[in-house]
């Protein structure tokens, strides 16, 4: 596996951790991947937009770059409050767009377990729509944002085309083929099943972590002689409570009787500087969100182009 250093913190491919930016909101908590943020800066001023979503500032020019800046406070439904010299703009990429979130405090880097993030319960009905996980500290707790949902909500357009399903061909052959998902995001499962169904891919069962995903693989494992019978191809996402997608990947290529399974990560976080940690745990491909069509070629390219080679 390949590690890399940041600051004083060794970042590891395939260990079930991740890094997380504490930071706080109005009375909340909350972290945010450190893979997503490109840096932390002191607020600079806004220009306002007309007509703009109303959970958005304004714009900010970092550099050469126009990017918008999201008010967390009015996401979370905080009330509003007065900025102060403690106020920081995280500078974000996911979904292959860049933003600026605009928080109260920035505290610093944790180093957790994904066993440490717990699914928000149907109790917890408010939070659960923006939140993918509750991270339990020593002596705290604090919430784990789904970021991506944040910025599909203010602007549907970047997340899954509907023209780009459209453009999908149906392909017979691909109902043959089983494949595993796991997903942790409810919203992501039914664009996913949607989706592939409409491809052809009807074979498909999902998971809403990498844990469970690895538990349903090991039942089969004990049920068959042969797993190529029961299933082709993994597809997993990064971040997911319990157990993250490059932990599922590794454990997978580890395993003498699952390693030849292809394994495709389909992943916010996949990005030019990204793309070796998934590769390092043996992933067969890599797709950033919210690139569906790329997905299905990809899964034609392992699942029938390869097949019709060999």
């Amino acid at each position: 596996m390949r590690s890399e250093k940041n600051g004083d913190i060794l970042l590891e491919s395939g260990t079930n951790e991740l890094e997380i930016v504490m930071f706080t909101v109005g009375t909340g908590t909350f972290g945010i991947n450190v893979l997503k943020v490109r840096e932390i800066i002191q607020p600079v001023d806004v220009t306002e937009s007309p007509n703009r979503h109303p959970h958005v500032r304004g714009m900010i020019r970092l550099r050469e770059e126009v990017l918008p800046v999201v008010d967390l406070a009015a996401v979370l439904g905080f009330e509003p409050q007065e900025q102060t010299s403690s106020d920081k703009f995280i500078i974000a990429e996911l979904n292959q767009t860049k933003v600026a979130f605009h928080v109260q405090s920035v505290s610093r880097i944790h180093r957790i377990s994904w066993g440490q993030i717990e699914k928000p319960n149907e109790i917890s009905q408010g939070m659960q729509s923006h939140t993918i996980g509750v991270v339990k500290m020593e002596d705290s707790m604090a919430l784990l944002l789904d970021y991506e949902k944040i910025i599909a909500d203010i602007a549907p357009e970047a997340g899954f085309s509907e023209n780009e399903k459209k453009r999908l061909n149906n392909n017979t052959a691909r109902s043959e083929k089983s494949i595993l998902i796991a997903e942790d995001s409810s919203m992501l499962r039914h664009l996913l099943d949607e989706t592939l169904t409409e491809s052809g891919y009807t074979n498909i069962m999902f998971m809403n972590d990498g844990e469970a995903a690895w538990d349903y693989i090991i039942s089969m494992l004990h049920s068959t002689s042969d797993i190529r019978h029961k299933l082709d191809l993994i597809i997993t996402d990064i971040e997911m409570p319990r157990m993250d997608g490059h932990h599922l990947t590794h454990k997978v290529k580890e395993h003498k009787e699952l390693q030849h399974l292809p394994v495709v990560i389909f992943s916010s976080l996949i990005t030019d500087d990204l793309m070796h940690k998934g590769y390092s745990v043996g992933a067969n491909d890599q797709v950033s969100k919210p690139d569906i069509a790329r997905l299905v070629e990809t899964l034609d390219h392992l699942l029938l182009e390869t097949e019709q080679e060999v």
